[in-house]
């Protein structure tokens, strides 16, 4: 019979498997990660169905997904898990000393560029010997790189939030339209969607929340408008908006008194943009990571 040590032992490592495997998606990649076999993580997967009598995935073509059990499971036993690995780093935090380790934080291109910096350069200062790996990734893939937790948390602006996020903006940007200096409107204090309408537009990719955003605000007010490129990047953006390629919509996040446009503002008809902290519910963060948040937001409940 085996001993009640053995048991909660044996227990932490189908749990681990188990975690790995529902972050990933993969055994095969739960394998590479817990540097095990393949059959070894399957093995203590099934150990652990069958001792608590439940299906955890199920395979559909040639991946796996959680079962509502299994689910339910995860969201139990990924905190717990994420604790003792890192059990090491949270013991010495109580004591102030975050002397190594490192945080992975997804972030679109604008949020790096334009918000990030000051928080970097503080947390770089305060704990050097903490590496800092930025993720340059679109919305989507954030989310994917925070449900397989590739990323401890991700900063950016978010207009519909998933059941399974937790989003907490802290700064608010205004809109605005961009023109070329010598541009018909650039002059103007104000302008309505209907006098924009017959100069083209540069905008980020159509899959992206800013497309949808200009397409929504344009039909709720019965006005057109024309793509005259379509570019990825503020800084692109802008550059291309200067040289007389089109005109733009934006929020100040990106704007410097550096920029040779003229801008507009356009409050009257679109929200101002929020930006924040982005994280998975039920995540276990590492000393590391709430750190930063501290430092970035430091009304954030964590």
């Amino acid at each position: 019979m085996n001993s009640p040590i053995y048991y909660k032992q044996n227990r932490l490592k189908q749990l681990r498997a188990f975690c790995y495997t529902a972050r990933t998606g993969s055994i095969s990649h739960a394998a590479e990660a817990l540097f095990l076999s393949q059959p070894s993580v399957t093995l203590q997967i099934q150990a652990l169905e069958r001792d608590m009598e439940i299906k955890l995935f199920e395979r559909r073509g040639p991946k796996i997904r959680l079962t509502p059990e299994g689910e339910a499971l995860y969201q139990l036993s990924d905190p717990l898990v994420e604790g003792i690995d890192k059990l090491p780093e949270s013991f010495a935090a109580q004591f102030g000393d975050i002397d190594g380790g490192e945080i992975n934080i997804a972030a679109g291109e604008s949020t790096i560029l334009y918000i990030l910096p000051d928080a970097i350069t503080l947390f770089a200062k305060t704990y050097p010997k903490v590496q800092i790996k930025l993720h340059n990734v679109t919305g989507r893939d954030g989310m994917s790189m925070l449900r397989a937790d590739e990323a401890d948390f991700a900063v950016g602006s978010m207009l519909e939030v998933p059941e399974d996020i937790i989003y907490s903006p802290s700064m608010n940007f205004d809109p605005y339209l961009i023109t070329p200096l010598d541009h018909p409107l650039a002059n103007r204090e104000s302008v309505t969607l209907k006098e924009i309408s017959p100069y083209g537009l540069i905008l980020p990719p159509r899959h992206l929340s800013t497309w949808r955003m200009v397409d929504l605000v344009f039909k709720q007010n019965n006005a057109t408008y024309d793509v005259a490129l379509e570019a990825g990047g503020w800084e692109i953006v802008k550059k291309y908006v200067s040289l007389g390629l089109g005109i733009s919509i934006v929020t100040d996040v990106c704007l410097t008194d550096d920029d040779k446009v003229a801008r507009i503002p356009l409050n009257e008809y679109f929200p101002q943009r929020s930006y924040g902290m982005v994280l998975r519910k039920g995540k276990f963060l590492s000393p590391q990571a709430k750190s930063f948040i501290a430092m970035m937001d430091p009304e954030f409940n964590i």
